[in-house]
């Protein structure tokens, strides 16, 4: 079975000088890839040669007929621009000639409200324009969603909302995720694989395999503090986030 993406040897670079290099990377169908690194290394710029946005050399090979959404970290809107996530949902299907049964359905899953959806998108929190984006990427059935730093700009309660409906969407709708993430505690709960990126390719594998101490300290440097564990994480989570720490 073909992988859902293969990347090869990707490089960008910025008036000819590299920005990233040596980055490959395998990730079957229905899996979730996490992004990791420190700021600058290159995980926005990686999404973006994923997504045709940009030239890069090497290979990407998506499996045929994916269908791709993408969720970007924050979009700057007017508050006073008077459009809301319901012209918006409105638009985008009548530009995919999309029933208004999807509409629904999608303003169903990511658990949106009428309050939210007739809103201007400039006057609602981080965390329902979040919800409101992940909807607008979900219509038209996506088979890959792409998020860059979901969370980025909301507060710990929405992290965790925001995560469990990613989560939620690989599990039951059998969606691949990749998404960009500082948040290593995100990686051990929910990725099934992980790419660290620092301008190169560090490490690339199983989270439990690939995170060891000498990739952390190549991503990050030494005597970092990396990830946070709540109750919900596992014991032996915690002894390795002990270990690393250290």
């Amino acid at each position: 079975m073909q992988p859902a993406l293969t990347a090869l040897n990707i490089e960008v670079s910025f008036d000819g000088k590299n920005v990233l290099e040596n980055v490959s990377m395998e990730l079957d169908a229905g899996e979730s890839l996490a992004v990791i690194g420190p700021n600058g290394a290159g995980k926005t710029v990686f999404l973006r040669a994923l997504l045709g946005m940009i030239p890069y050399r090497g290979t990407i090979t998506w499996a045929p007929k994916t269908r791709i959404g993408y969720v970007p970290q924050k979009i700057d809107a007017d508050r006073h621009l008077p459009v809301n996530f319901k012209n918006l949902f409105a638009a985008k299907a009548s530009i995919l000639k999309l029933p208004a049964a999807d509409i629904e359905e999608v303003i169903k899953i990511v658990g949106l409200n009428n309050n939210i959806i007739t809103t201007s998108v400039g006057h609602l929190s981080g965390g329902e324009f979040q919800r409101g984006l992940i909807a607008f990427a979900l219509l038209g059935k996506p088979s890959v969603l792409i998020f860059d730093e979901p969370t980025a700009s909301i507060d710990v309660a929405g992290e965790e909302q925001i995560y469990d409906l990613i989560h939620r969407l690989q599990d039951a709708q059998g969606i691949t995720t990749i998404v960009v993430s500082h948040d290593l505690s995100f990686v051990y709960q929910y990725a099934t694989k992980v790419l660290c990126l620092n301008r190169a390719g560090v490490c690339f594998g199983e989270p439990d395999i690939a995170l060891t101490p000498e990739a952390l300290e190549k991503l990050y440097g030494p005597h970092k503090y990396f990830h946070y564990f709540n109750d919900s994480h596992s014991d032996d989570h915690r002894a390795k986030n002990h270990d690393i720490q250290q």
